[in-house]
């Protein structure tokens, strides 16, 4: 059985919704690096090991990733799972685990790297929004995509309410997307692209507005 780690920063909704899934793999540690982090009380209260990797207790970000990838180690996982976990990682931090480190952004990658997403998406006045679960690569949310989900954005929006309205898809595909890997449906091959164990594609298009 796949082992993971989870990383977290906060509340760690999808950390939540990862470890209500019954997953076929065994969760070996959530990690933070703040040790206020909501996220790890509710582990704890899940019998899930944790520890704490203080960013602010290192002089940069080399010394806090080798700190972080020696705590990592110890649990000998097969992914490294990054549940709103909010540090920028090095690429010596990325080559070290590359292939195992898996990411939930909220966009459409490549559409939106980086922050404040949704407020930006609104801004430019897309009528289409979504989720992206990808592989982790040196360059900044270009990692190899696994999954992706769409929701219309609708006219009265806010970047809270669509926020708040795609949270519950990110639950979904990175669920799945944990699942796919734990199973071995889904692989990273040497050119960097995802490879599926299985043929199963929806067809269904969404349009926003919707056609009359």
């Amino acid at each position: 059985m796949k082992k993971i780690v989870i990383l977290i920063s906060g509340r760690g909704s999808n950390m939540q919704a990862l470890l209500a899934a019954n997953l076929p793999c065994t969760i070996a540690a959530v990690i933070s690096n703040r040790a206020d982090a909501q996220g790890l009380q509710i582990a704890q209260a899940q019998g899930i090991a944790t520890a704490v990797v203080e960013h602010k207790a290192f002089a940069n970000r080399e010394l806090f990733d080798a700190a972080l990838a020696q705590t990592i180690d110890a649990y000998q996982p097969d992914f490294i799972i990054l549940a709103g976990f909010m540090r920028i990682l090095s690429a010596g931090f990325v080559q070290h685990f590359y292939g195992k480190l898996i990411n939930i952004h909220p966009s459409l990658l490549p559409a939106y790297t980086g922050m404040h997403t949704h407020q930006r998406a609104l801004d430019d006045g897309v009528k289409i929004h979504g989720c992206t679960v990808h592989f982790v690569s040196a360059d900044l949310d270009h990692g190899p995509i696994i999954i992706q989900a769409a929701i219309a954005v609708l006219q009265d929006d806010t970047a809270e309410t669509l926020s708040q309205r795609l949270l519950a898809e990110e639950h979904r595909v990175y669920v799945q997307a944990v699942r796919w890997l734990c199973l071995e449906q889904v692989t990273l091959n040497a050119l960097d692209k995802v490879d599926f164990g299985f043929t199963k594609q929806i067809g269904h298009a969404l349009f926003s507005p919707g056609l009359e």
